[in-house]
């Protein structure tokens, strides 16, 4: 993209008033962003408001030549990992097509990743082969578990795994679909982020972020420079939902933003999946609200991929048992503790092991991968997805 092109379109991104939707109407009846601001103000009045065609016809700020200047130094600067940058805009063959089909596409995307995906004609996200790996920034031990297993195994199928690179199951979703990165001319996971692709938040996914962006790729819709601002993370949630083919969500509350990128892939008729937890964790409370609505029930990768008409990938190994005891010892306390999270006070009862002694073979267990320690004095099981 040429210099005076990338004005123009930053310039109409930066139109007082003017939003995607504005944009996307003008750039449908004139053309590219030049062919807009060429239009006398009465022909921009019969396909925006009066007030909009005024911020049309307005004299460009210093604003934009800052911007602009930004921009054009960070499109040709070097990355120190070797990853590209770019700017994709309505008008370019890379932008996806599936996200074109979803409501309010954003007029430009900035993208940062592996060269291979940003420099082919096609476009980065191949259609119908991204999956959605979204839930609670503050999953329990099973349920980061299973985003990451999740995520690992739908990428060995041939899905790119797309997630928001926030805290908790965003984050080991991408770490998932990381682990079984393959070189198969797809990026491994894509992070939809809410701020300018000069920021990481939160920082400490800084380190993650520059994996994503060596396998895979980093993508906002927000200018550099932008700060981690509330409203726009649920806002670029239907980003995440419009490139992919499906939701998968992990765990939930019922005020989870992960909710709001189910609602958007079924308003979109993608398919939504769903994995239950216990009927006593509110991280599980979503995913049951979601599966009361329709979502799909699912308890492995295979239930995901047969829904959507993929294979299984033909070296898959099966999935790993739940953990399991060893002797008489180890049995009776996992049993005891099942699946959902319980106190000292109650396994005690339900085992019979006095307190000390219980508490030495729950560190063991935690130490061992098997037990996770939870907030309150709790404990709970960890099994395999």
């Amino acid at each position: 993209m040429e210099r005076d092109e990338l004005a123009g379109w930053l310039r109409l991104g930066l139109a007082e008033g003017v939003g995607s939707e504005a944009a996307r109407r003008l750039l449908a009846a004139f053309g590219l962003p030049a062919q807009v601001f060429a239009q006398s103000l009465d022909a921009l009045a019969q396909v925006v408001s009066p007030a909009q065609a005024r911020a049309l016809h307005a004299v460009p700020s210093d604003r934009l030549a800052a911007r602009l200047d930004a921009t054009w130094d960070w499109l040709r600067g070097a990355d120190e990992r070797g990853a590209a940058r770019a700017v994709v805009t309505l008008g370019d063959a890379r932008y996806p097509g599936a996200l074109l089909a979803a409501d309010d596409p954003p007029v430009l995307l900035y993208l940062l990743g592996a060269p291979a995906f940003l420099e082919r004609s096609a476009s980065f996200a191949p259609p119908g082969r991204c999956l959605a790996v979204v839930g609670s920034r503050n999953p329990t031990a099973q349920g980061a578990a299973n985003a990451r297993a999740f995520a690992q195994a739908l990428r060995s199928a041939g899905l790119t795994i797309v997630s928001g690179l926030a805290l908790g199951v965003d984050g080991a979703a991408h770490e998932g679909a990381l682990d079984a990165a393959v070189d198969d001319g797809q990026p491994a996971t894509i992070a939809v982020v809410g701020t300018g692709l000069d920021r990481v938040y939160p920082r400490r996914h800084l380190a993650l972020a520059r994996r994503i962006a060596q396998h895979g790729l980093v993508v906002s819709e927000y200018p550099l420079g932008t700060p981690p601002l509330a409203p726009n993370f649920p806002k670029r949630n239907r980003i995440i939902a419009g490139l992919s083919q499906g939701t998968l969500v992990v765990e939930a509350a019922l005020a989870s933003g992960s909710l709001i990128t189910a609602r958007l892939a079924a308003e979109q008729g993608r398919e939504v999946f769903a994995i239950p937890g216990s009927i006593h964790a509110p991280q599980s409370r979503g995913c049951h609200a979601l599966i009361r609505q329709g979502a799909k029930l699912v308890e492995s990768a295979q239930d995901v991929l047969e829904e959507l008409h993929l294979p299984a990938p033909a070296t898959a190994a099966a999935p790993p048992p739940p953990a399991t005891a060893q002797d008489g010892s180890d049995d009776a306390v996992l049993q005891a503790l099942g699946f959902d999270p319980a106190g000292l006070d109650a396994l005690v009862a339900r085992t019979g092991i006095d307190a000390a002694a219980l508490q030495v073979r729950l560190l063991e267990l935690e130490l061992s991968g098997e037990v996770a320690r939870l907030p309150g004095g709790l404990f709970q099981r960890v099994g395999q997805a």
